[in-house]
C-alpha cells in the first residue's frame, strides 16, 4: 500500500511538472508569433516576465524607480539558487547586468533576452552556475511608448517600433554622468544595487554596409587598464569572437565611420562616462555595447544577440573567479595611484589587423542633394585586411587630490555624489585649509543648446595654492 501511494505521489509531480513546462513552452514572445517580423511592446514585455516569475522561484522581478514617462522601471534577475539579495550573491558569484531598449527604436535585445530568460528558466541552455544574470527589460519607456513605423526607414525591422527620445524628448544615451532624467537617476540606483562584474548595453548601427549581423563594441582597454583592461583585450574579446565563430555568429568590431568607407581603416569608438558603457567602467565593471546591423533581417539580428548573450554567459561562468579577483585588484590599485589620466587620443604607433568582411563601394553625386554619397555593391563582397586603431594613448591627467571641497549652494553636486553612492562628509565647524584653487581662464561654448546645457570644449584653467577659511555646511 505504501508503495502505492509512493508511486501515485511521484506521478502526480511528474504530471504537474510536465503540465507545468508545456504552459510555459506555450507562452511564446510576440516575436516568436510575429515568425521575427514584430517586437513586444512596453506593455508586452513587462506581462511575460510577471508569467515567468510566477511560474518559476528562479526568475525575479521587481519595480526599482520611476521614469520621465510616469511609469516604473523594472528590474527582472535569473539565479537558479533563487536568492535575490544582491549584497549576499555578490561575493560569490559573477553579476551580469543586460540593459535593452535604451534606443527602443534599436529593439533587438529586447526581444533576445525575453528568450534568453525563458529558456533559461527552461534548461533549454544550461543554466549559469557561477554566474546571476539581471535584465533591465526597457529602459527608455516613455520612447517604447512612442511606437511608430518611419523614424528608422533605414532599418530592416521590425515592423513598428519606438522613438529615440524618451518622454522629455532626451537621448539617454548621452544621460549617463549628469542624470538629467529620471531614467538616468533610476539606472544608477540599479547599477550600485546589482554592482555588475559585466554590462551588456543592447544596440542597432546605423552607418556603413558590411557582411556582418552582430558588432561589438567593448569598453576601451586602455582606459580601464591594468590587468582588468589586458583581460578584456587578450581574453575576453577573441574568446567571445571563436566561440561566435564556432556556432556560424562572425562578428567584428564596431565599424566606426562617418562618410567614410571601412577598407581604409578605422578607429575604436571611446566610450566615455556620458555613454553607458564608460560609465560602469567608472567602477571597474567589464563592459560591452552590442551593435547589430540595421540593414539585415530582424529575425536573424534577434537571434544574433541571443547568441551572443549566451556566449557571454559562458565565459562568465568560466572566468569568474579571475573576473573577481582582477577587479578586486584593480580597485585596491587604484587607491595606490597620484595620477588620473582625464583625456584620451588615439595611439598612432600601434594598430590591429582585423580580416574585414565588407563589400566594395564607389563614391558618387547624390541625386536628391547632389552632394558626395557612399553606395555600397552587395553584388562584390570582399576580404580585406583593414587597419583598426584600437590603441588609446591619455594626453592630459590630474594629480588625484585628498578631497574636493563642494561649496554650500552646489547641491546639484552633492545629489550626483549620493545618487553614484559616493562617500562624502559635511564640516561641522569653520576650518582653515590649505587648497589649490582652480579659476577658468577660457573656454569656447557650442552656439546651440543640446537637451537643456550648452556643452563646453577647449577650458584652460589656472591654479593657485592657497590657505581658505571655509564655514560648516560645506563637503
Amino acid at each position: 500500500m505504501r508503495l502505492l501511494i509512493g508511486l501515485l505521489l511521484i506521478l502526480c509531480v511528474f504530471s504537474c511538472e510536465t503540465k507545468k513546462r508545456k504552459k510555459i513552452e506555450q507562452i511564446k514572445t510576440v516575436f516568436e508569433k510575429s515568425q521575427g517580423q514584430e517586437t513586444a511592446t512596453y506593455l508586452e514585455t513587462i506581462d511575460f516576465y510577471i508569467q515567468l516569475a510566477k511560474e518559476f522561484p528562479e526568475i525575479n522581478i521587481q519595480i526599482i524607480g520611476s521614469t520621465d514617462s510616469g511609469h516604473p522601471l523594472h528590474m527582472v534577475t535569473f539565479n537558479p539558487d533563487a536568492d535575490f539579495n544582491f549584497q549576499k550573491i555578490g561575493r560569490n558569484k559573477n553579476i551580469l547586468l543586460i540593459n535593452n531598449g535604451i534606443h527602443p527604436g534599436e529593439s533587438d535585445g529586447i526581444d533576445a533576452t525575453m528568450l534568453l530568460y525563458r529558456d533559461l528558466a527552461l534548461k533549454k541552455i544550461a543554466p549559469p552556475k557561477h554566474t546571476v544574470v539581471a535584465t533591465i527589460p526597457i529602459y527608455n519607456v516613455g520612447g517604447s511608448l512612442n511606437r511608430n513605423s518611419t523614424t528608422r526607414v533605414n532599418q530592416n525591422g521590425p515592423k513598428s517600433y519606438g522613438f529615440r527620445g524618451n518622454a522629455k524628448n532626451y537621448d539617454l544615451n548621452r544621460d549617463f554622468i549628469k542624470v538629467d532624467t529620471k531614467n538616468a537617476r533610476t539606472f544608477a540606483e540599479i547599477f550600485h544595487l546589482v554592482k555588475p562584474d559585466i554590462f551588456i548595453d543592447n544596440h542597432v548601427s546605423n552607418g556603413a554596409d558590411y557582411q556582418y549581423t552582430l558588432t561589438h563594441l567593448f569598453t576601451q582597454h586602455n582606459k580601464l587598464g591594468g590587468e582588468l583592461g589586458n583581460y578584456l583585450h587578450r581574453e575576453m574579446m577573441p574568446t567571445l569572437e571563436k566561440a561566435l565563430l564556432k556556432i556560424d555568429w562572425d562578428i567584428t568590431p564596431y565599424v566606426n565611420v562617418f562618410n567614410a568607407i571601412p577598407e581604409n581603416g578605422f578607429t575604436q569608438f571611446m566610450d566615455y562616462p556620458r555613454y553607458s558603457t564608460g560609465y560602469t567602467s567608472l567602477w571597474n565593471t567589464l563592459g560591452l555595447m552590442v551593435e547589430t546591423h540595421m540593414l539585415k533581417p530582424y529575425k536573424q539580428r534577434v537571434e544574433g544577440v541571443y547568441a551572443l548573450m549566451t556566449k557571454i554567459i559562458e565565459i562568465s561562468d568560466r572566468d569568474y573567479e579571475k573576473i573577481k579577483k582582477l577587479r578586486e585588484r584593480t580597485f585596491e590599485a587604484f587607491l595606490e595611484k597620484q595620477n588620473y589620466p582625464l583625456q584620451w587620443t588615439i595611439d598612432s604607433t600601434k594598430t590591429t589587423t582585423i580580416n574585414f568582411k565588407g563589400y566594395e563601394a564607389e563614391i558618387m553625386d547624390s541625386k536628391v542633394t547632389g552632394f558626395p554619397r557612399i553606395k555600397y555593391d552587395r553584388e562584390r563582397p570582399y576580404i580585406k585586411e583593414v587597419d583598426y586603431h584600437n590603441f588609446y594613448t591619455y594626453t592630459h591627467e590630474i594629480e588625484i587630490p585628498k578631497a574636493y571641497i563642494i561649496k554650500k549652494g552646489w547641491d546639484k553636486v552633492i545629489d550626483l555624489l549620493a545618487i553614484n553612492q559616493i562617500d562624502y562628509e559635511i564640516l561641522k565647524e569653520d576650518t582653515t585649509i590649505a587648497v589649490e584653487s582652480y579659476k577658468i581662464d577660457s573656454y569656447e561654448t557650442y552656439k546651440n543648446p543640446y537637451e537643456g546645457h550648452y556643452p563646453h570644449f577647449n577650458t584652460k584653467v589656472s591654479s593657485t595654492k592657497k590657505r581658505k577659511n571655509f564655514q560648516p555646511g560645506m563637503s
